[in-house]
């Protein structure tokens, strides 16, 4: 009887450290939802896409939306000896928007957002 008992607080062990596991490698960068460049800085996930008007930055809170009326920065764009700086505006929900600038292929670009008491510093390479 007790040799089933701890074969059970076995597997119960096991199950508990499988799901815990799990948990701990949901923190990776997300997967891009709208077709751009992802990286991740202080829990947030950025998402940096190329729009017709210049790019859009999304911000995800742990896979929620993050309300984007809080923030402001800018975002400056390196392309060859080329360099771009233009603001980033609340545009509706988590999105941030960058008119006037060009998103190419190999450009990097930089993303310094303020929401008040914190700036966060984003890095991009365009694919």
């Amino acid at each position: 009887m007790t040799l089933k008992l701890s074969h059970l607080f076995a597997a119960m062990l096991l199950s508990a450290a499988a799901l815990g596991a799990a948990t701990v490698s949901a923190h990776g960068t997300a997967p891009a939802r709208h077709g751009g460049v992802v990286q991740s800085a202080n829990d947030l996930s950025f998402e940096l896409v190329a729009t017709p008007d210049g790019a859009a930055l999304h911000v995800d809170d742990h896979d929620k939306a993050y309300d984007a009326r809080k923030l402001s920065g800018k975002l400056t764009v390196l392309q060859g000896s080329n360099k771009a700086e233009v603001p980033l505006t609340p545009a509706g929900g988590n999105r941030l928007e960058a008119r006037g600038v060009k998103l190419d292929k190999g450009a990097k670009a930089v993303a310094v957002v303020t929401d008040g008491s914190r700036t966060t510093t984003v890095r991009f390479t365009l694919k």
